[in-house]
């Protein structure tokens, strides 16, 4: 069997995504040029409003097959394939049968909240709780979610008495099930969004654990970013597997280098917005993450969290009856005048706010374009809140770098430039989570041009939109 060996003069990394709605492996040089890439659509199932879960096996066969169609486009260029590297949704989690691996439970999303009233009970202790997580006391991260499947799953607590039960990150259960030596492994930004796990120590924490009722034992070994976590099989290839993060993580690095002056943006179902720091950052309302680790190097980053991105847009459609909202946007959001002002809850309020239940409402009236670019400028102006919190730390930001499905809406982009009063940048090379992965497995290359430039937006004078958010601001508070 074929196994990467000798590094070849022109290496190639296998970089998996694993996302919300779809399973992707591309595959990049050393110089983040995409040579190959393979998709598949993955369903989503929501039983109840606060609840959102994927079939564990529908993930795993969905990855199988993105890697086997990728790695074959390639021909016999397969062969310069040295290593592998997997990026996950964070916060979701899956419980599994560490013998066989079959799941015990759904994936149960990062999106989903349904553990919200058993969480209050914490309340008191949720200000020890960040200062060991960098989190906010929070259903949408794993711990409460780890709980309810050991309160509600009978497979769950039937395993755990036979001593065969792992649980924790989506991650860990698929580096168990796609690598050949089944490893029970966790890296640190998919540990860190389970409240479990300590960003000081970099480890379970044991005060965490028993307030939250999750046991030690079932739960995977934290290992840094970078580790030989095993061997993924591509057919006859076996290929090295040395990075595991999350999506949001991997994302920041898709082009390269951190800058310490920029903000990061990812806009996809959630949106989330990034500054990295080299020490642990603190700020009210936002988050503190570790992004990457190993033996050389440590990145924390201050994050903001919108919960309702393109979920929101997806909301509009099923509640106001509109369809493809999506492809209609770019000249919805040219077109001039005044638009309602949309309260975002949707998946429920996240930073700086942290509201589980929250009503989502229309203030004002309008057509129904009207109403669609309401819902895309609420994501806008939850963006802007959370940024002006981090303009508050040192250096000073200077511009802002926009990823993800949703920055490819000029209309977007150009309004986070007008509130922010920055530059925005929005590369060309879309798959910013997989070519971050590129990037972390290549070893964080000096040289890592993009391949084409990307599109620039400069701030412009909005007095329309800036009102609006402004009138958003009162109405938010208003509505808390």
């Amino acid at each position: 069997m074929a196994c990467a060996s000798a590094t070849p003069s022109n290496p190639l990394y296998l970089c998996i995504d694993q996302g919300g709605h779809a399973s992707r492996a591309l595959v990049f040089d050393s110089r983040g040029v995409l040579h190959a890439s393979s998709l598949r659509e993955v369903g989503v199932h929501v039983p109840q409003p606060d609840r959102l879960e994927q079939d564990p096996e529908e993930l795993v066969a969905s990855l199988h097959a993105v890697i086997v169609e990728a790695v074959a486009s390639l021909g016999d260029k397969a062969d310069r394939i040295v290593g592998a590297g997997i990026a996950t949704q964070r916060s979701s989690i899956v419980c599994w049968d560490r013998r066989t691996g079959a799941a015990l439970s759904p994936v149960i999303s990062w999106q989903d909240r349904r553990a919200h009233e058993w969480l209050s009970r914490l309340a008191a202790q949720a200000n020890e709780v960040q200062r060991r997580t960098g989190l906010m006391l929070s259903a949408h991260y794993g711990a409460s979610k780890l709980r309810w499947c050991l309160d509600h799953l009978p497979a769950v607590t039937a395993a755990r008495r036979e001593g065969h039960l792992a649980m924790g990150p989506l991650a860990s259960f698929l580096l168990f099930r796609l690598l050949e030596e089944k490893p029970l492994l966790a890296d640190p930004a998919n540990a860190a969004r389970t409240l479990l796990w300590n960003i000081r120590t970099m480890d379970w924490d044991p005060w965490l654990l028993e307030r939250f009722g999750v046991p030690q034992e079932p739960l995977p070994r934290c290992v840094p970013t970078h580790h030989p976590f095993g061997i993924l099989r591509a057919k006859e290839r076996r290929i090295p597997l040395t990075v595991a993060t999350g999506d949001q993580s991997a994302a920041l690095f898709s082009l390269g280098a951190l800058q310490p002056g920029a903000a990061y943006i990812n806009m996809g179902t959630g949106a989330f917005i990034q500054r990295a720091f080299k020490q642990v950052p603190e700020a009210d309302g936002l988050l503190t993450g570790m992004v990457y680790f190993d033996t050389d190097r440590a990145v924390f980053v201050l994050e903001g969290t919108v919960n309702g991105a393109g979920a929101a847009l997806q909301w509009a459609e099923r509640e106001w009856g509109l369809e493809n909202i999506e492809a209609y946007l770019p000249e919805w959001l040219a077109r001039a005048g005044d638009v309602p002002l949309f309260l975002n809850g949707i998946g429920g309020l996240g930073a700086p706010y942290w509201v589980a239940e929250f009503d989502s409402r229309l203030i004002g009236n309008g057509e129904p374009w009207q109403k669609a670019v309401a819902v895309a400028e609420s994501i806008m102006f939850l963006l802007q809140v959370n940024f002006e919190i981090m303009q508050k730390f040192p250096p000073v930001p200077t511009n802002i770098v926009a990823t993800g499905g949703l920055a490819g809406l000029d209309g977007l982009c150009q309004r986070l430039a007008d509130l922010s009063g920055l530059p925005v940048y929005r590369p060309a090379e879309h798959e910013a989570t997989a070519r971050g992965t590129a990037y972390l497995l290549a070893g964080f290359p000096g040289d890592w041009p993009e391949e084409k430039p990307g599109t620039p937006f400069e701030p412009k004078q909005n007095t329309g939109l800036r009102q609006r958010y402004q009138r958003w601001r009162a109405e938010m508070q208003r509505a808390l």
